[in-house]
């Protein structure tokens, strides 16, 4: 019963927001009373945490599987993208607006645990794409990753990107074609500019 609630408030989470979502909104989803649910959660913001740490192992753990693979490391990228995009709605809602606006303790917590997990993904793939000479050699891992990391959390600043004028989709793929042009090999750039066309072309159909 637990699972049950924590998979729907989150899926309603990230649909609407933090805020928005309220626990009549979670129970009616479910089917359940209010009453039932506080056996298990003590409140909402108890929900919230649970669910923003539910989604940070899922999406964790996602990343890590991608980087198993070994793929080009300009390709890892892009699918790692990919995959954060398919799970992470926040083109309207800005969840993670809302988390940081109303739940700053909660979003900082998770903004320490994502850190630690895109720097060390960061720095594994800057580190591949160096030996396999599609990165530059004389870039700095660290202070790349940290930048690379920081700037994702920037993209989603509805101050500075205004969802009306940016979609999140299209922040993500201008951002790391910035991030590639930056590090990038002229072998890099080649394998980058394939990868480009071929999204296009996808987009186009």
């Amino acid at each position: 019963m637990k699972d049950k609630i924590l998979l729907n408030a989150t899926k309603l989470f990230l649909n609407y927001g933090f805020k928005s979502v309220t626990m009549d909104d979670i129970a009616n989803k479910i089917g359940m009373s209010k009453k039932t649910i506080y056996q298990y959660f003590d409140n909402k913001t108890k929900l919230v945490e649970a669910s923003t740490l539910y989604m940070f192992e899922y999406i964790s753990q996602g990343i890590n599987c991608i980087c198993e693979i070994k793929n080009n490391p300009i390709e890892e990228i892009y699918e790692i993208k990919r995959f954060i995009m398919e799970h992470l709605k926040d083109e309207k809602s800005s969840p993670q607006y809302q988390l940081q606006k109303y739940y700053p303790k909660i979003f900082k917590t998770l903004k320490e645990k994502q850190y630690k997990v895109m720097l060390e993904c960061v720095s594994g793939n800057l580190r591949r794409g160096i030996e396999l000479g599609f990165y530059r050699n004389n870039i700095s891992i660290e202070f790349i990753a940290k930048i690379y990391f920081n700037c994702t959390i920037a993209l989603k600043d509805k101050d500075l990107f205004p969802l009306n004028n940016f979609s999140m989709n299209t922040l993500m793929e201008n951002y790391i074609e910035y991030h590639l042009r930056g590090v990038c090999t002229a072998k890099g750039i080649k394998y980058l500019d394939q990868i480009i066309t071929t999204n296009q072309s996808k987009n186009e159909k």
